[in-house]
C-alpha cells in the first residue's frame, strides 16, 4: 500500500511550518505502508499542480495533506474542502486571491474520503486533543483539498484523500505577539503515526473485502 503524504513551506509570518516538519521527520515505511512524502510550495499555481502530478506519477492508494492552522489547539481532520479561493494573506510569491473558485463550474464542494470517525476515535484514546473540522479555510489548504478531492472524482480514481490541519508548534507561539495555541512536535508526529495507521486499516479491509 502506497500513501502519499504532504506538507507546507513556512508562509507569511511563520518561519517554521510542523506539517514540512512532520514530512521531513515521517520514515519512508510504517508497517505496510510506503509513505511518499513531499513538501508543497506555498503557491497559488504551482502547490496543486506539484500535488496532481505525484497522484498521476506515484498512483497512491490514499493522499493525506497536512498543513498549519495557527490558533487551533487540537488536531482538525477536516471534513469539507470548498470551491472558494479567498487569501487573507498573499502567497509565497505576493500573490492574493479574493472571491474566486478553485474550479470554475466545479462543484461547491467535496467531502473527505479518509477514515475520520475512526481516526478521530484512536486521537483521542491516545489523550492527544483532534477534532473533526467543518472548515479549511480558503486559503492554500483549502485549495489543495478541494484539487485534490476534484483529481479524484472527475477521474475517477480508486484513491481515498483528505486534508488535516495541525497546530503550531511551541516555539511558534512563544515568539507571537498575539496568544496562541500550540502542541509539541512530539504529539504531532504521534498523531501523524495513528492517523496513518487508521488509514491502513481501511485500506486492509477494503483489499481483503473488495466490492
Amino acid at each position: 500500500m502506497k500513501t502519499l503524504i504532504t506538507g507546507f513551506e513556512p508562509f507569511g509570518e511563520h518561519n517554521l511550518n510542523p506539517s514540512q516538519l512532520l514530512i521531513q521527520t515521517l520514515p519512508d515505511q510504517l508497517q505496510d505502508v510506503e509513505l511518499l512524502k513531499t513538501i508543497l510550495p506555498v503557491h497559488h499555481q504551482k502547490a496543486s499542480q506539484q500535488l496532481l502530478h505525484l497522484i498521476i506519477d506515484q498512483e497512491p492508494d490514499a493522499v493525506i495533506s497536512f498543513g498549519l492552522a495557527a490558533g487551533r489547539a487540537k488536531i482538525s481532520l477536516e471534513r469539507v474542502a470548498l470551491n472558494l479561493l479567498d487569501y487573507t494573506i498573499a502567497d509565497n510569491v505576493g500573490v492574493t486571491i479574493q472571491n474566486q473558485p478553485v474550479v470554475e463550474d466545479g462543484p461547491a464542494a467535496y467531502f473527505s474520503t479518509l477514515p475520520l470517525q475512526s481516526m478521530l476515535s484512536a486521537l483521542n484514546n491516545a489523550s492527544i486533543p483532534a477534532e473533526v473540522s467543518l472548515t479549511a479555510g480558503a486559503y492554500l489548504c483549502n485549495q489543495v483539498f478541494y484539487s485534490l478531492m476534484h483529481t479524484i472524482n472527475t477521474r475517477q480514481l480508486p484513491v481515498l484523500g483528505g486534508f488535516i490541519h495541525l497546530p503550531a508548534l511551541p516555539d511558534q507561539a512563544a515568539k507571537s505577539k498575539q496568544t496562541m495555541p500550540s502542541m509539541s512536535f512530539e504529539l504531532i508526529l504521534q498523531a501523524a503515526e495513528i492517523i496513518i495507521s487508521q488509514l491502513e486499516s481501511l485500506l486492509t479491509t477494503q483489499s481483503t473485502n473488495p466490492i
